[in-house]
């Protein structure tokens, strides 16, 4: 195992890893930035089509069923128990051995997904009754029919996500960042092509075109690196297999319960109003923007470098993870304020038009506004899950995760019937910010020590930039209201007025109070400039 625990500690200074993972993270976010935009013109074109109708919330269960096998076998026990392994073993074996895993990783995937898929589809009637218990008939009927036309989803982004895991083992982030931009433009032009007679199947048809073209794209970088992915004859003696096979095992244990915190929010607005499942779904495509951009890339940026540490450097290992999750932080608790305070303005703004009217703006803003209170948690959650795992610690994950499935029940059900739709999205958020703490806890046991995150001088720096962007926003909104009713221009220059004000406010904030992660910052873009991307 290559040790780097001299340059992974947490100080700032020359020799510090926090620069290196700070790059790979910023131009994860930049590739990011195109995905997520174009995503929420997906959800802009939908809202025109669709509104928050019966037939959508029909789509959005088969399309959440297909979406949590995907986010189960290809992208979520995949990346924790294959990166891990895959980088390991690229460091100390060569790419040889590393290209020999992937393709019998590839093939023993393609077998489980070919599996599911067939499952899935005899299933679907009994998946969709789970999931959404309150639909009647004809919801139902109409449900099982697009779960089973969308499941082969599954086996297509499969080749994707291996070489996505391949590709970020080898120091390529942005390709893989970019990917799901392909996906979105395949999708809204099939939505744009189709409009005079569109219905809820080009919905389905959208998705399926829009996988291909993200796997296509992620699989051809990968053989362009030398990494050609194709399946090969799994060697049931090879160690390295058989470690992340291991390790894959419990992943899947521990990721298949947390994908049930969607399907609590489906299955407990299917006892709302009409309405509620879609109007939830849009508010998590809006908080994907910040998440994606922002959490995903970072924690997508530690994982490899997690691997490599040593993994006796308990010290190195506890300051690396606590500068990880403060820059995390960093970034993200200014976003969540923002967005707290914009939620109406955003959801107007994007939404508001053709089928999506007064009513659904209300619904959808008030969803918004909670979970954008709970991207804090959710960003410290992604970090030390990742964290986790790459200490094999994957009982550890496993109980993390069951905490924040019940969590999740539990203040949902609590909550529902006093704020109902709001009350869902509060419960969403307050379990992933006590399961970002428990995690802390399970990973400070296991390292003998304590991460020590808000350290007072640190927290106290964040907070009053936070508060400095806070009040002039507060400022800004009382002078110079949202204009709602104003032109498409006016109210984007307004938001855009807005934002960079809000951002200027917090960078200068920030770099005033002396902020360490504006240094991490600088020798990113340094790195950047002498590396060039990759």
């Amino acid at each position: 195992m290559v040790n780097i625990s001299s340059e992974a500690t947490g100080a700032i200074g020359e020799n510090s890893s926090m620069p290196g993972m700070v790059n790979r993270a910023m131009r994860m976010m930049f590739g990011t930035l195109a995905s997520r935009l174009l995503g929420l013109l997906r959800e802009i074109l939908t809202a025109n089509y669709f509104g928050a109708s019966r037939s959508l919330d029909a789509f959005y269960v088969a399309y959440t069923i297909a979406n949590l096998s995907r986010q189960l076998l290809a992208e979520g026990a995949l990346s924790a128990s294959f990166v891990p392994t895959f980088s390991r073993v690229h460091a100390a074996k060569g790419p040889d051995a590393a290209r020999a895993l992937a393709r019998q990783v590839l093939t023993m995937l393609l077998c489980a997904c070919s599996a599911v898929v067939l499952l899935g589809m005899l299933c679907s009637p009994l998946l969709v009754r789970a999931i959404a218990p309150g639909f009647d008939a004809e919801q139902s009927k109409m449900a099982v029919a697009l779960t089973r036309a969308l499941f082969p989803f599954l086996i297509i982004v499969s080749v994707g996500a291996l070489a996505m895991g391949v590709l970020n083992s080898v120091g390529s982030f942005f390709v893989p960042a970019v990917a799901p931009a392909a996906s979105n433009l395949a999708f809204i032009a099939i939505l744009l092509a189709f409009r005079r007679g569109i219905s809820i199947w080009t919905m389905a048809v959208a998705v399926l075109a829009g996988g291909m073209c993200n796997m296509a794209m992620q699989w051809a970088m990968s053989c362009s690196m030398g990494y050609m992915l194709a399946p090969a004859r799994p060697d049931t003696k090879d160690p390295d297999l058989r470690r992340a096979m291991a390790l894959f095992l419990p992943c899947a244990a521990g990721l298949s319960l947390n994908q049930i915190n969607p399907i609590v929010g489906r299955m407990l607005g299917s006892f709302l109003d009409e309405g509620v499942i879609s109007a939830l779904n849009y508010a998590d495509r809006i908080i994907q923007l910040p998440l994606g951009l922002f959490v995903i890339a970072i924690s997508q940026a530690v994982l490899p470098m997690l691997s490599r540490l040593d993994p006796d450097d308990s010290e190195g290992f506890r300051e690396f993870i606590r500068d990880a999750l403060r820059f995390n932080l960093f970034i993200v608790l200014p976003a969540a304020v923002a967005l707290v305070m914009l939620a109406r303005p955003v959801v107007h703004l994007l939404l508001v038009r053709g089928a999506f009217g007064e009513s659904a703006w209300g619904v959808t803003s008030g969803a918004l506004a909670c979970y954008a209170a709970g991207l804090p948690g959710m960003a410290c959650n992604t970090v030390t899950m990742r964290a986790l795992y790459s200490r094999s610690m994957p009982k550890a994950a496993v109980g993390v995760t069951c905490f924040t499935v019940c969590a999740n029940l539990t203040l949902g059900l609590a909550l529902m019937k006093p704020f109902a739709h709001v009350g869902l999205a509060m419960g969403t958020s307050g379990a992933f910010t006590g399961a970002a703490f428990f995690g802390a806890w399970r990973l400070s046991r296991d390292i003998g020590a304590k991460i020590r995150l808000f350290d007072p001088a640190w927290t106290l720096k964040v907070a009053c930039s936070c508060l400095a962007m806070g009040g002039v926003l507060a400022f800004l909104f009382k002078i110079y209201p949202y204009p709602a009713g104003s032109a498409f221009a006016r109210r984007s220059v307004w938001m855009a007025v807005v934002m960079a004000t809000g951002c200027g406010v917090y960078a200068g904030a920030s770099r005033f109070l002396g902020c360490p992660e504006w240094g991490w910052i600088r020798g990113a873009l340094a790195r950047g400039a002498k590396k060039g991307d990759s």
